[in-house]
């Protein structure tokens, strides 16, 4: 039997990126603020947080390798951390929830992509439909 977990986490994600979204539309707005310190002072509390949770694992760091690595900093640093949440703070500034984030969150269509296209995974009738139903959603929801 598969585990659950991991559909779990994932819709825990889902819950906290909605919710959260919620509260730093909120925020920048009531202080008038621009994205960039908001993702800015999102990142700060994130920061020492995920150190606070990850201290134990620190060492690791030294075995992983250069090239796990750069994959660390230039998708999570650069592409998603740094480009995607600026990106994102533009976006739930300048527009409505109900628009930004069914857009911002088809991230699993392109992450499926990614995998099929350069990881290698499986193109099924499965994964069709639902990267399919995925861009139904996206159209009926924003238009």
């Amino acid at each position: 039997m598969e585990s659950y977990k991991p559909i779990i986490y994932a819709i825990l994600t889902a819950m906290a990126w909605g919710i959260g979204g919620y509260f730093e539309k909120k925020g920048l707005h009531l202080g008038n603020l621009p994205p960039q310190l908001g993702i800015t002072i999102r990142t700060f509390v994130a920061l020492i947080i995920l150190g606070a949770v990850s201290f134990p694992h620190w060492g690791k760091i030294a075995t992983a390798g250069p090239k796990a690595l750069t994959y660390m900093v230039i998708g999570g640093g650069v592409v998603a951390g740094s480009v995607g949440m600026l990106c994102f703070y533009a976006a739930i500034k300048g527009a409505p929830l109900t628009k930004v984030m069914p857009i911002a969150f088809t991230s699993p269509l392109f992450g499926a992509l990614m995998g099929i296209i350069l990881g290698g995974e499986p193109l099924t009738l499965k994964t069709i439909i639902g990267m399919l139903m995925t861009i139904g959603g996206i159209i009926v929801l924003t238009i």
